[in-house]
């Protein structure tokens, strides 16, 4: 990380845990926490802990520090006003999930954006992919998908070899009679 000014110790030690996060991190959503209480925000951290993702309430400046040389560096634009990122570890979609239902009880929650597979997703495509299946779901219907075609194709191979048995056992049948 080429940090071009001098920063205190422990302001360094912030931007390199968060930068480690940011390195790890498969997901991320930035939303603005203002208008929530302490208690509220204490639950959706509860939440979010649940389904094993993280909140992170961060100084901006530090956050476009540690998210330089990671693919989160595209999110530096929208680190302006009080902003907390929930991230992901493992599920892409878990944060966008719980963000937008926390939402719905909570319109004092801003979303700004999401980072999805190196993109950045604007607030209003974040209920979209809130709204998609478990990828397990999502996985099982590809794999209908694909076995449907292959289940006909294989129903009527069996159709045509047992009307081309049946037509040499009606062959062998008539010369075995003569």
């Amino acid at each position: 990380m080429g940090q071009a000014v001098e920063i205190k110790p422990e302001k360094a030690a912030a931007v390199e845990e968060l930068h480690d996060k940011f390195s790890r991190a498969v997901s991320a959503v930035l939303a603005d926490f203002r208008g929530l209480n302490v208690q509220e925000l204490t639950d959706l951290r509860r939440q979010l802990r649940e389904a094993s993702l993280e909140l992170a309430v961060v100084k901006n400046t530090l956050a476009r520090r540690a998210a330089q040389d990671t693919a989160f560096e595209k999110l530096s634009p929208y680190l302006k006003g009080p902003t907390s990122i929930a991230l992901s570890y493992g599920d892409v979609v878990a944060p966008a999930k719980i963000l937008s239902t926390y939402l719905k009880k909570q319109p004092k929650l801003a979303l700004r954006v999401g980072f999805f597979e190196g993109e950045v997703i604007p607030a209003e495509k974040l209920s979209e992919i809130a709204d998609l299946p478990p990828r397990e779901v999502l996985l099982a219907q590809a794999l209908a998908a694909m076995q449907g075609p292959l289940a006909g194709l294989v129903g009527t191979l069996q159709g045509v070899l047992s009307t081309f048995i049946g037509t040499l056992q009606a062959i062998h049948d008539k010369k075995a009679q003569a």
